[in-house]
């Protein structure tokens, strides 16, 4: 990876328009202010694996393990994984096969009709340190089966959290999947998930254990709350949580505009999300997300400006008390918005440790803009209630020629005046630029280097003084910077 040169950076420098202002109050303690705060989970940010190739990503890609590690470093837990995808409803188990998946393809970036899986894939998903979704076959309406690698997973996997039966459900028809055909709508879907989730938990005898919903059409067409307002009493206690997916698409310049992202997430999860809550008091997940559907577009997913997005995406849907979410990596070698392969890494993966380092340790977190504009900020709050940090960000588009800048200024801030606080910026040329083609993409003057995901570069902090309760930071187009208050 090239790093920028002090000409470049003067250049650049002189490319800037005079920064603008924009103004916001940091609270003095969580839940005062009259905003809306959210809890954070130790580990909100997590990966999900396609079903089939998971077993590749933890034995043939180097940069898996570092990568996880990477945040486990941050929060001091291992962030959480989900395997499945739509390889969970082509595969089915096999007790007697040694390997972990079986299938055949024409070409090794295709994914697998069919796949069988043994013992040892669940073995290996149980050598991982945190928490484990599996996501098991519902669309064969082979529950029998299901059930024994549910039993597999029940025994082999140490930490797992939650099975989810069936991804997508609302496919099945176009899929030819034989639980989909006759009458098959949101209601008949989620009459059968909760049979399912009711045999599997008996069968298994655990309560407590199945990821419901799992579902990519929008609420409430198709939502999680449908499922949780059709439950008794008996089939509530088999499940953990419910999950929904989502993949916004759109260009570059559209996915990282904050208006746009908030948009998103509030007319998508609000109104789902606080009634699965209301009705059940049980956490709501993003199963599986990412940037644009079918493994990503090649001109958007593998962006700095898809690595913008996905730092705001994440603090936009933990401050709406999303507990944690779950970004897909699909078939290796063949995934334009994954954020690491075997040999390269991808922007996106910046953006998500940016808002890792964001939310690690925080107990709350709240947005203090209100969606609207193109500007962002997001405060954190330690366990005793404390501005812990604050994130800013510039959604502005940026390509080349003259780069606006804002400035940022923070109030508020009485108990620190007089003191320094320090900053870390999430830069690039370019929104266009892409770190495995070599750009220079840094988050505190560092970068994950391409096929291992070891941290380079020296860590670099912005300082800036706090007077009269208040203090500035300019943020360029296409930029954040992460203000460390304690």
């Amino acid at each position: 990876m090239t790093r920028l040169s002090a000409l470049a950076v003067l250049s650049t420098a002189l490319l800037s328009s005079p920064a603008a202002a924009v103004t916001f109050t940091v609270p003095s303690r969580s839940g005062t202010g009259g905003l809306t705060y959210a809890p954070v989970a130790p580990a909100p940010v997590g990966i999900s694996f396609e079903f089939f190739a998971f077993p590749s990503y933890f034995t043939n890609v180097t940069a898996t393990k570092q990568c996880l590690s990477n945040w486990r470093d941050l929060t001091g837990t291992w962030p959480p994984i989900r395997i499945g995808g739509t390889t969970q409803d082509r595969a089915s188990f096999d007790p007697n096969t040694s390997a972990y998946v079986v299938y055949r393809v024409a070409n090794p970036a295709d994914a697998p009709m069919e796949l069988t899986f043994g013992p040892r894939f669940m073995t290996l998903a149980g050598s991982y340190e945190g928490s484990v979704v599996v996501g098991l076959n519902r669309g064969k309406n082979n529950i029998d089966n299901t059930i024994a690698a549910a039993r597999s997973a029940v025994a082999e996997v140490k930490n797992l959290l939650a099975i989810e039966l069936g991804n997508e459900p609302e496919y099945y028809p176009k899929d030819g999947q034989p639980l989909g055909r006759g009458i098959w709508n949101a209601a008949t879907d989620a009459a059968s998930q909760l049979d399912w989730a009711v045999r599997v938990g008996r069968a298994v005898g655990r309560t407590n254990l199945i990821q419901a919903g799992n579902r990519l059409q929008s609420p409430p067409g198709w939502g999680a709350a449908q499922i949780a307002q059709q439950e008794d009493a008996n089939s509530r206690q088999y499940v953990r949580h419910y999950a929904h997916h989502n993949y916004p698409g759109g260009n570059v310049q559209q996915l990282q505009q904050h208006s746009r992202i908030v948009s998103n997430v509030r007319n998508m999860f609000a109104v789902d999300s606080q009634t699965v809550r209301r009705v059940t008091g049980k956490e709501y997940v993003i199963g599986e997300t990412n940037s644009v559907s079918g493994g990503g577009a090649a001109n958007v997913s593998p962006t700095y400006g898809a690595a913008l997005w996905t730092m705001d995406y994440i603090l936009s849907l933990t401050s709406l008390n999303i507990s944690r979410v779950y970004f897909h990596h699909g078939t290796v070698g063949n995934c334009q918005y994954c954020f690491w392969g075997r040999y390269s890494m991808g922007a996106p993966y910046w953006g998500a440790t940016a808002a890792v380092a964001t939310l690690a340790g925080a107990r709350t977190v709240a947005a203090l803009d209100n969606g609207s504009g193109m500007h962002a900020a997001y405060a954190t709050f330690d366990v005793e209630g404390h501005p812990l940090r604050v994130l800013l960000y510039n959604s502005n588009y940026y390509t080349g020629g003259m780069r606006t800048s804002e400035r940022f200024t923070l109030t508020g801030l009485g108990s620190l005046s007089g003191t320094t606080v320090r900053a870390k910026r999430l830069t690039a040329n370019s929104s266009g630029s892409r770190a495995d083609r070599g750009a220079d993409i840094t988050f505190g003057g560092q970068y994950w280097t391409n096929g291992t995901c070891v941290l380079g570069g020296t860590e670099r902090f912005e300082t800036a003084r706090v007077e009269n309760g208040q203090v500035s930071f300019d943020v360029r187009a296409a930029e954040a910077l992460l203000v460390y208050l304690q």
